[in-house]
């Protein structure tokens, strides 16, 4: 009988750890290498089946808002060139080093784009805005990030409406392409102390912001995906 007792201790123990294996694994889950990424605005398309071989280019469509709202159409921005000389020849020449170029699709992405950088920047989100921006760009919306943070204040960026959008510039520089986008949106913008108090903007104002952002990409590189080279805000 006396025997039998560190038997019965050692199956006890086996319960004890076996049950909690499974209980940490229920919480912590198993990776399996096929958890969902973050989206990247310019990533290339998945291809279907009838189109192997065929270059898509470098879009990704994000997930529809959850109440449902249409996206705006895609449009000219007020006082765009789409049709100016200049800017024709700027796409000519892209689309001659780069054949998958199209600019609708491109479009898509830097609505895409906008979007997911406004958001990250409201949210001072660093790691998203890294595999978005130039390292230069990155280090000014950085060190702006890290000032918000040193002062307590936190900003709050709502984009209403994307009322249009449109290529404003284009052009290559070596074996980098360069589009530059207009972009004429709603937006509310606040800025709130520590107390969450308003230092900066009015939650009930709606503002019509034109900004034109700058995006760049080697065309003779692998990574088909886009980087935000500058941004400025005009009428």
């Amino acid at each position: 009988m006396g025997e039998g007792f560190p038997f019965i201790d050692v199956l006890l123990f086996g319960l004890v750890a076996a049950f909690l294996f499974f209980r940490l694994r229920s919480v912590l889950g198993k990776r399996t290498g096929h958890e969902r990424q973050r989206p990247n605005p310019f990533a290339p398309a998945p291809e279907s089946p009838t189109e192997t071989g065929v270059r898509r280019d470098n879009v990704i469509p994000l997930p529809e808002r959850q109440d449902g709202a249409r996206a705006p159409e895609l449009s000219p921005a007020p006082g765009a060139a789409v049709g100016g000389g200049v800017l024709s020849m700027g796409l000519a020449a892209i689309k001659r080093a780069d054949p998958g170029f199209n600019e609708e699709e491109f479009l898509g992405g830097a609505r895409a784009a906008f979007e997911m950088i406004v958001d990250a920047f409201s949210r001072a989100d660093s790691n998203a805005l890294r595999p978005l921006l130039a390292p230069d760009v990155m280090q000014q919306f950085d060190g702006a990030i890290q000032q918000r943070r040193a002062h307590g204040e936190t900003l709050e960026t709502v984009v209403h409406s994307v009322k249009a959008i449109a290529i404003n510039e284009a052009r290559m520089e070596g074996s980098n392409a360069v589009v530059t986008v207009q972009y004429v949106t709603e937006q509310t913008n606040v800025t709130r102390d520590r107390d969450g108090k308003i230092v900066d903007g009015d939650p009930k104002a709606v503002e019509t912001i034109t900004d034109f952002w700058s995006y760049s990409r080697d065309v003779k590189a692998t990574d088909p995906n886009w980087l935000l080279i500058a941004t400025r805000t005009g009428g």
